[in-house]
């Protein structure tokens, strides 16, 4: 369905964010902060359905 359209830098800095966000939401009681399961996701997928619809591509790889 979806292409792999971030590369490694991009989901390296999803996955701490959202690590960062959960984190805060668990220890400070701050709800909002769960918004940080998105980029937690999208990081670990490579998937980010905003950057297809933008036609952003961070990976790197050559379109064939």
């Amino acid at each position: 369905m979806f292409k792999v359209n971030e590369g490694t830098p991009d989901r390296a800095v999803r996955v701490l964010l959202g690590i960062a966000l959960i984190a805060l939401a668990i220890t400070k009681d701050m709800t909002w902060a769960w918004i940080g399961i998105v980029p937690l996701l999208t990081g670990a997928t490579g998937i980010c359905p905003l950057y297809s619809v933008l036609g952003i591509n961070t990976c790197g790889v050559k379109k064939g």
